[in-house]
């Protein structure tokens, strides 16, 4: 595709999809895959020589239980708690197994500290090169006990794995060693450290709260007997006396009380029978109720002749009449009765007054000794709240005194026979095959790591690569277009021989590399430069001639081989073309074809000679050349090219020539190509492969906006195309060589 609008370079594009995001990575697996696959290699080498090297060792394990249901020889509670096991109890019961005084207790009871496999530099090729340095460098002074141990404790630590075996309580206590039996005696050992480590935490802590628990009994021995004295003394102070639970005072004013309230439902008996009969004799009625109430013998008989006589006198009336002298009689012993009822009454009354007295003076001397009892009973009250407190406090220190005594005798008896939650389930066997190293999961891991840093140093590689190595690179970056990607020619395919006679002005074929195309037609070579001259034709189809300059960012980039390549190629399709050397700083186009020529390109300008005398042809290419000499090294080059002589020269040249190929100086070094916009009508930047730096040639075209400007496309050199298959496969040699040989062509 060609652009003609040409526009400041731009970053890479990210990719926009998944699909270029996968593209990419292939693209960088195969374009790092010989630096992944070596450090994938090496790392699996350095595998296999540990394999090879690391001595064998074998895992002993043994299981214990954290048992919930134990049994308690006293059926009672533990003095000092027994803790509920729970998850977070088990994990600690772990980390009880991992520490350092578990460890020190086995490399006690084993005598670790003297075993060459825990303090000596260990086994294997590692080891033996320690071993043999410090035999080397003389024998190490005596190492303390404390130092043997700390020594053996840490190379303990680093082989016992203890871990829960999922939700249940067992634990699974494991130990490597070099040795099958020593690994099983050695996670045995552990275990029965534990249980003997619980027992004798248990104990202690048992005989330190018995120890406390004496302190402590004595103590409220001695605060319950002064408490108890507190209580007696305050009683016979206060003269405060117990009769049957309750104090005398209490029981005194009970009484007194209660015979209170009989003294007044007496009074008030006495006088409801003294009001009620005085209204009877005031009315000189006697009220049949009244006597049956009495309950006197005299009354009831008096009452009964009465009524005798009521109904006889009630008779006669009614036979003979009211004023008859019988009904006359009868009526006034009635009247007669009724008389001797009211004396009788009045006896009665005089009684019931007597009664009535007797109750009233009884009430009022219950009640006097009541108030005196109440008094008493309120300054012994006041007492009492002392006394109770007194009494409260006593009983405490009493209480507190027997429950530590029977907790101390408890005390006593655990620690007769401790117990523990933990016991061992499975005892460790000596294990009958190697556990480490696995030789198959360590060739895996060291096959991945490699891959990992093999992957990890391709993508450092490819960031510190600032490089060209792609024509979509170039046409991201530069957002020109790449017209061909040249092959890197390390060796010409034959030596071109000589044509022309001595003195004749013929270009040399010594230089074989300019002359590929010519010697190599159906090379990949040729054919590059091929697509180079179809895209200059192309971007100025217009013009009867074409005038191209080819440059490049830094020296040695190759330019002056592509421009006498491009000059022959077109040569040899039957059109004039001239080659022209304008590289004035250094004209290594000269030295390859015209190395003996003494007149050029300045001589040219400055009007001393004339064309045809510096003028260098080709014979079987019909390639013309202008050579360029330096005589002497000349600063302002710059101006030569800019100049109004060499601007006509070039008018001149384009008349007599189909197309004008300029060597021109690289940009960075030099300030020649930016002077040269008016001579040429196009430029072909050549950029090397895999060398040039994406920032200088930013640089150079930042500096040199005309070449930019007028531009026709890059050009990647000397690009290694089983390296370049890496990054686009399409690039690869692989279908022109298909194509070719589908053919039968050679080149």
């Amino acid at each position: 595709m060609l652009q003609t609008a040409k526009s400041p370079p731009v970053a890479a594009r990210e990719p926009d999809s998944a699909a270029e995001f996968y593209t990419d990575l292939v693209r960088f697996i195969r374009r790092q895959l010989p630096l992944i696959l070596g450090i994938a290699f090496l790392s699996l080498a350095l595998g296999v020589v540990y394999v090879l090297n690391a001595p064998p060792m074998y895992t002993a394990q043994a299981s214990m239980i954290i048992d919930t249901r134990k049994v308690n020889l006293f059926q009672q509670p533990s003095l000092i708690g027994d803790t509920q096991v729970d998850s977070a109890a088990v994990e600690s019961q772990v980390e009880i197994l991992r520490s350092e005084n578990i460890a020190l207790a086995v490399i006690r009871d084993l005598r670790l500290a003297d075993d060459p496999e825990f303090v000596g530099p260990g086994g294997g090729l590692i080891g033996s090169l320690i071993n043999a340095a410090s035999q080397w460098f003389g024998s190490q002074p005596p190492r303390s006990e404390f130092e043997l141990r700390r020594r053996a404790a840490e190379t303990f630590a680093s082989r016992l794995a203890v871990r829960r075996v999922g939700l249940t309580y067992i634990i699974d206590v494991s130990f490597r060693s070099y040795d099958p039996a020593r690994a099983a005696q050695i996670a045995n050992t552990v275990a029965d450290a534990y249980i003997v480590d619980q027992l004798d935490a248990k104990y202690k802590a048992t005989q330190r709260a018995g120890v406390w628990l004496q302190d402590r009994i004595r103590e409220l021995r001695d605060q319950a007997s002064m408490a108890e004295r507190a209580v007696v003394n305050f009683k016979s102070r206060y003269n405060i006396v117990d009769a049957g639970g309750r104090l005398m005072n209490e029981q005194q004013l009970a009484e007194i009380s209660s015979q209170l309230v009989v003294a007044r439902g007496q009074v008030t008996e006495t006088r409801a029978r003294l009001d009620r009969i005085e209204n009877i004799i005031k009315t000189e009625i006697p009220d049949a109720t009244v006597t049956d109430t009495l309950r006197s013998e005299v009354i009831t008989k008096l009452r009964q002749q009465y009524l005798d006589l009521k109904n006889r006198e009630a008779d006669w009336s009614s036979r003979y009449g009211s004023n008859h002298l019988a009904a006359l009689h009868l009526r006034n012993q009635m009247a007669e009765i009724r008389r001797s009822i009211l004396d009788e009454l009045r006896r009665f009354a005089e009684t019931y007054k007597s009664d009535y007295a007797i109750a009233r003076q009884r009430e009022a001397s219950l009640q006097k000794e009541l108030a005196g009892v109440v008094t008493d009973s309120q300054a012994t009250n006041q007492a009492q709240v002392a006394l109770r407190e007194l009494e409260s406090s006593a009983q405490t220190y009493r209480a507190l005194y027997d429950n530590f005594l029977q907790r101390y005798m408890e005390s006593v008896q655990q620690q007769t026979f401790p117990i523990t939650e933990a016991r061992v389930i499975t005892a460790a066997s000596p294990p009958l095959t190697k556990s480490h190293p696995k030789t198959t999961l360590i060739l895996i891991l060291s096959g991945a790591l490699g891959v990992m840093l093999g992957l990890g140093a391709g993508r450092l590689r490819d960031l510190s690569d600032r490089a060209f190595r792609t024509p979509g690179q170039v046409e991201s970056i530069l957002n020109t277009n790449c017209v061909s990607v040249l092959p890197v020619l390390a060796k010409p395919s034959r030596t071109a021989a000589e044509l022309g006679r001595p003195g004749e002005r013929v270009v040399s074929r010594k230089a074989a590399l300019f002359w590929e195309v010519v010697n190599a037609p159906f090379s990949r070579y040729a054919e590059a430069i091929r697509a180079v001259k179809v895209v200059a034709d192309l971007s100025s189809a217009n013009k009867a001639s074409k005038i191209i300059g080819v440059t490049s960012t830094l020296p040695n980039e190759g330019k002056s081989t592509v421009a006498a390549s491009l000059a022959q190629l077109i040569a040899q399709s039957g059109a004039k073309v001239l080659l022209v050397d304008a590289d004035l700083r250094n004209p290594s186009l000269t030295r390859r074809l015209a190395p003996h020529t003494t007149k050029g390109l300045i001589e040219l300008v400055a009007g001393t000679t004339t064309f045809e005398e510096v003028r260098w042809s080709d014979p079987e290419t019909g390639l013309h050349f202008l050579p360029a000499v330096l005589k002497a090294r000349i600063a302002h080059t710059n101006e030569i090219l800019a100049s109004e002589v060499t601007r006509r020269l070039f008018e001149r040249l384009r008349e007599s020539y189909d197309y004008i190929i300029v060597d021109l100086s690289p940009v960075a070094p030099v300030v020649d190509v930016r002077t040269t916009a008016h001579l040429v009508d196009s430029y072909l930047f050549v950029i090397e492969w895999g060398k040039t730096k994406v920032d200088a040639v930013e640089r150079a075209f930042s500096e040199a906006p005309a070449v930019f400007q007028n531009l026709i496309g890059v050009v990647l050199n000397k690009a290694n195309i089983s390296v370049l298959s890496r990054y686009e496969a399409y690039k690869s040699n692989y279908y022109y060589n298909r194509y070719y040989s589908r053919y039968n062509y050679t080149g």
